[in-house]
């Protein structure tokens, strides 16, 4: 029977926090380091309000790493552009609820060509409108701050969300990962590991550090001793 969530929780260091001039660089650190996931933060300027990357830089980026590339599309049509990005080398690709009237299909058609798909959530939408797709992704991202920048708070309340969408998958009995993006740092990773979260976006806590790959080892210990007890 597979496991309702993994075992050893996972990082996934977000290179919108990156030197963008040193990607290659930044991308073999991350490796180097153990991490198990790159995050990449795509944004257009209309659903949020800033733009980052597309499936040009991210196409740039599977040929220097052997890491999964987690594409966080914060688009508008998101349906429009996710295969796009599968085709570049993404090997999970999330898209926002709130963006997307047909998204039982469009997740349907991220699996079918071979990624990861997964549902994100800003702060304000409730993990109910996930319970008639239960089944047909393998993540949820939940926002734990307000899309369109790094570097922001996070929000606490999120914890409490962690929790509510941990149930749901008890409940349902059904295995996808829980995903939080927004303001994590080596403060908030244990708890939000005790409150469901099975990967961790990290951008400033990594990137903004001292030494990152330091800070890479640090924040996945604390994970793993939150995740064991």
């Amino acid at each position: 029977m597979v496991p309702l969530r993994p075992v050893v929780p996972q990082l996934a260091p977000s290179i919108l926090s990156a030197d963008f001039a040193k990607l290659g660089e930044a991308l073999a650190m991350l490796e180097a380091s153990g991490a198990e996931v790159a995050h990449v933060d795509v944004m257009d300027g209309r659903f949020v309000p800033n733009i980052t990357v597309g499936m040009p830089v991210v196409a740039a980026m599977r040929k220097v790493t052997s890491l999964p590339l987690d594409c966080h599309l914060m688009i508008v049509e998101p349906s429009r552009y996710a295969l796009e990005f599968v085709a570049a080398g993404a090997s999970w690709v999330s898209v926002h609820q709130e963006a997307d009237p047909h998204l039982h299909r469009t997740l349907d058609s991220i699996r079918k060509a071979g990624a990861k798909a997964g549902v994100a959530l800003n702060p304000g939408t409730p993990i109910e409108t996930l319970t008639d797709l239960i089944g047909d992704f393998d993540f949820v991202l939940l926002m734990s701050v307000n899309p369109g920048f790094g570097g922001q708070s996070f929000i606490p309340r999120i914890l409490g969300k962690a929790r509510r969408l941990d149930a749901l998958r008890r409940s349902r009995n059904t295995p996808f990962l829980i995903q939080v993006d927004g303001g994590v740092s080596i403060k908030n990773a244990a708890e939000l590991v005790t409150a469901g979260a099975d990967c961790l976006v990290a951008g400033n806590a990594v990137f903004k550090a001292p030494d990152p790959a330091v800070a890479i080892r640090e924040l996945q210990a604390v994970m793993r001793a939150a995740r064991q007890v």
